[in-house]
């Protein structure tokens, strides 16, 4: 069936259109066709995910079905407050550092620290071993609402940060695969930014639950961890 979608603001600006005729199956719903939009438009990246989207002048949501010959409106949240960025998510996408830098950078941003977690091939620490991939999973309503909470904790305690992204990805992943990122903005390199960045993935290894299955050449194993959350965790 075809549609007919129209961009505005920044979604508009990647894209490099406002309104474009655009096919899909009969059926489909608004994440099916988020899901089509990225691969078509890569440049539109991680933005898809906070857009609000319309389907013929009225609100939309993931699993709302699009008509036939429908308009369907993307744009993101409306402007007006004053509320510092920040990207919480689980995904099965590979991680665009540039993009998510993009998204928690302020016209005030002089400083960014990254912490990216890799696939690593070969552990020397305690037993040694090889690995040849790990597989990620996660119960994703509850870690995306604990990766909040854990941005949260760390505006408590570097009030000079201005953007957070936590993210985290799941599926088989490849050695030499980045799998996780925390990063933090600031307006200067000695407000934080370093402390908290670390903070970020040793709080996500606590409270955020997510598991990783090690798949070397003598079998596989799930890594378990040894925190036990504390009431108010």
């Amino acid at each position: 069936m075809k549609i007919v979608i129209l961009l505005f603001a920044s979604l508009k600006e990647r894209a490099g259109f406002s309104r474009k005729e655009f096919d899909l199956p009969d059926g489909s719903t608004v994440r099916d066709f988020k899901q089509s939009l990225s691969q078509t438009f890569p440049h539109l990246g991680g933005a898809l995910d906070h857009a609000l989207i319309a389907i013929n002048q009225q609100f939309a949501f993931d699993e709302d079905v699009i008509p036939e010959n429908a308009e369907v409106a993307l744009f993101p949240p409306v402007s007006g407050g004053t509320e510092l960025p920040t990207v919480v998510k689980v995904t099965t996408e590979v991680l665009d550092l540039d993009d998510l830098l993009a998204q928690i950078t302020l016209p005030t941003t002089g400083a960014a620290c990254f912490f990216t977690g890799m696939v690593r091939a070969k552990t020397q620490r305690g037993e040694p071993h090889d690995t040849v991939r790990l597989e990620y999973e996660a119960y994703v309503p509850m870690a995306e609402a604990k990766m909040v909470q854990v941005a949260e904790e760390i505006r408590q305690r570097w009030p000079s940060v201005e953007g957070i992204a936590i993210v985290q990805r799941i599926g088989l992943l490849e050695a030499g695969t980045p799998t996780v990122l925390i990063a933090c903005t600031a307006a200067h390199r000695d407000t934080g930014v370093f402390e908290a960045a670390r903070y970020g993935i040793d709080r996500l290894k606590e409270i955020v639950p997510i598991w990783k299955k090690e798949i070397g050449p003598n079998g596989e194993v799930w890594v378990e961890g040894k925190y036990h959350p504390k009431r108010g965790d």
